[in-house]
């Protein structure tokens, strides 16, 4: 997700060596509702003369039905099968000829749609959009439906069943969450589940959840703020609002608090040449207390040759073929992971003794100034390195529209890191990543889970059915940001 560098007539001058002690950094935009509820950010670069429309539904996977999994990604899909006045197809179509293109990305918590295109074309990309949000749901048909069906469905083969390693995608948010967690099933659902999608279920999906109340426009880049609100308001502002869904939430379960109350383990098979050791645990959602310092804990864990569980176990151990560890936020709740891929012959009691006395060193020293401050220097370096393209500063807008409410919270967000404290950064892993609540799970080559000391699954709320993964939709994903 690498931008290159332009020049942000729109914000304020940083150097990335100075990106961790940054003050007054900030996205111009302003902010407004519709009479009918949909919420408009306008973000106005004259730097080059492309547009950016996205926009967020305030859908993801957490939302759906029991039995009725993988409906936000499913919709993700539908959204390009055309209207009356756009057919199938047209949608792209007409965009090329633009010169522009297109994407959307659905995670556990919100669906994104963007357009990109010569600012030029902007009229065009609002229509659009507000032509599929007013009509698409109600025109839906069993042949769309059936069309798209089977297009998740192969991606879900192609991206996770058939992909190295990609059961941990599936596997780990089952035992890591139990069953009524809005966070256990996939966000790409299940086979069974889309299956068993009808056009009823799908044209309810949408009324639900496809509403200008439930919705936040961003439009960024070089266009005339007076005269691109007026196109909003004569495109979108005519669209009935059916109210707000209701957010599930997860109102039985505290997000400072695990669910787990044991080591849940298990090991699986996979079409892999080498065996994996993955590690998790719940920690807090994003933006809360801990969250930053998770993210900091995971780089000067595994980001780098000289972080430490690549320094111990790659390359003074030699035990190890790699190593990583990531603080995956949501807005719910978090996953802290770590993933060890073990080298040829060495024992996966070995790898997780490793990985636990790196951890337990973390939990009893604070981390050096120097080893921090490189952490942060990496964290603050993708973070400025992210608003470098349009594209990325549309979505970071809409992203803390959707999870804090407001637009302006950049410096905000870049604070929690530069006053993070290697006692602080301490304290969130003696908090969250508890040695006796975690999920350990073991990733085997075919035919060698028999020669496993551990094959049996300890988790109490363990669900046979509903898996995991991140979609990122057509030819140029985009991931969530953080």
């Amino acid at each position: 997700m690498k931008r290159p560098l332009t020049v942000l007539s729109s914000l304020v001058a940083l150097t990335l060596a100075s990106a961790a002690h940054a003050q007054n950094l900030s996205i111009p935009f302003t902010k407004t509702q519709l009479k009918n509820g949909l919420t408009v950010i306008l973000a106005e670069d004259h730097t080059v003369p492309v547009a950016v429309v996205n926009v967020t539904y305030d859908v993801g996977s957490r939302f759906e039905q029991p039995s009725r999994t993988g409906f936000a990604h499913l919709f993700e899909h539908l959204m390009f099968m055309g209207t009356r006045r756009a057919p199938t197809k047209m949608f792209d179509a007409w965009m090329e000829a633009a010169g522009g293109w297109n994407n959307a990305w659905t995670s556990q918590d919100r669906t994104d749609y963007y357009d990109v295109a010569p600012s030029t074309a902007l009229p065009l990309l609002l229509w659009l959009e507000a032509d599929r949000l007013r009509d698409l749901g109600p025109l839906m048909t069993e042949e769309k439906l059936n069309a798209q069906r089977d297009v998740v469905r192969n991606e879900r083969r192609q991206n996770t069943e058939n992909t190295p390693y990609g059961i941990v995608e599936l596997r780990l948010p089952e035992l890591l969450y139990p069953n009524d967690h809005p966070y256990h099933h996939p966000v790409i659902g299940s086979h069974e589940d889309l299956e068993a999608a009808t056009v009823p279920d799908v044209k309810n999906f949408f009324a639900t959840y496809y509403d200008v109340g439930n919705a936040s426009l961003v439009v960024a880049g070089d266009f005339d703020p007076k005269s691109t609100m007026a196109m909003i308001d004569r495109y979108f502002g005519s669209i009935v609002s059916r109210g707000k869904p209701t957010d599930p939430g997860a109102p039985n379960f505290d997000p400072n608090k695990t669910t787990l109350t044991q080591v849940v383990r298990e090991t699986v098979e996979d079409k892999v040449e080498l065996s994996k050791v993955v590690m998790a645990w719940q920690s807090p959602k994003h933006f809360a207390p801990g969250d930053a310092e998770l993210d900091l804990a995971a780089s000067l864990l595994a980001k780098g040759k000289a972080s430490r569980l690549y320094k111990s176990l790659v390359y003074d151990k030699k035990i190890a073929q790699d190593v990583e560890a990531t603080q995956e936020s949501g807005t719910l709740g978090s996953q802290f992971v770590i993933g060890v891929l073990a080298r040829p012959g060495v024992k996966l009691e070995t790898i997780e003794a490793a990985i636990d006395k790196e951890l337990d060193l973390v939990r009893k020293h604070p981390a050096t100034k120097e080893e921090l401050e490189r952490a942060k220097n990496l964290i603050q370096t993708e973070f400025v390195d992210r608003l470098q393209g349009v594209r990325d500063r549309a979505a970071l807008l809409n992203e803390y529209q959707a999870e804090v409410g407001d637009p302006g919270y950049v410096q905000k967000d870049m604070d929690r890191y530069a006053t993070a404290t290697p006692e602080a950064v301490q304290a969130a892993v003696q908090k969250f990543l508890l040695p006796n609540a975690r999920v350990i799970l073991r990733v085997v080559p075919k035919g060698e889970k028999k020669t496993a000391t551990e094959t049996k699954t300890e988790d109490k709320n363990k669900n046979k059915t509903k898996t995991k993964t991140e979609d990122k939709k057509k030819s140029t994903p985009q991931g969530a940001s953080k």
